[in-house]
């Protein structure tokens, strides 16, 4: 039986967007829809990457700062940023990031696993850059450049999964 993801003939796509001066592509099945920046909502005591909650058609989703996660240096808002509203397990979270620019195929035969380097870094530091380190899965070799893989699900440490859910939580019960 066939897999049924994004896969068609061994391809699989992904959106293209940057990060910072990188460029990264994210499995087109996970982004819900891409959207222009909104005014957010912050929220007290939360994580530097995390800029606070939209509500999205009746449904609050938290924003995170992708250049703050992953170790990019701040960019302000231009005209060409963006919010990918991307599906995680059982919530959905934007992810403001830099242009959007295609849908890109990547046959399998050109996806590599992440560098080992990640790994390595993963293990002695602190939960937070584990979180970080972890989130490019793969990377794949297109005509004459690389593109980063990242996954959104681990984008967050499993205490930082469960404080976006409680938060999530208690702004649905504040919104119902």
């Amino acid at each position: 039986m066939a897999n049924q993801s994004s896969t068609v003939d061994d391809t699989r796509q992904f959106v293209r967007f940057t990060v910072g001066d990188e460029d990264f592509g994210v499995d087109i099945l996970s982004v819900q829809e891409i959207i222009r920046p909104v005014e957010v909502t912050s929220l007290p005591h939360a994580p530097d990457f995390v800029e606070g909650m939209i509500n999205l058609r009746g449904s609050l989703v938290p924003i995170i700062d992708l250049c703050a996660r992953l170790g990019f240096p701040p960019r302000g808002r231009g005209e060409e940023t963006r919010i990918l509203v991307v599906e995680l397990e059982e919530r959905t979270v934007g992810l403001v990031t830099g242009p959007v620019s295609e849908v890109l195929q990547a046959r399998e035969e050109t996806i590599e696993p992440a560098p080992d380097l990640a790994a390595e870094i993963d293990e002695n530091a602190p939960q937070e850059s584990a979180a970080q380190g972890n989130a490019v899965q793969g990377v794949a070799k297109l005509e004459g450049q690389l593109l980063l893989l990242l996954s959104p699900e681990r984008l967050f440490s499993e205490e930082e999964t469960k404080a976006l859910q409680s938060v999530e939580g208690k702004e649905k019960v504040a919104a119902g």
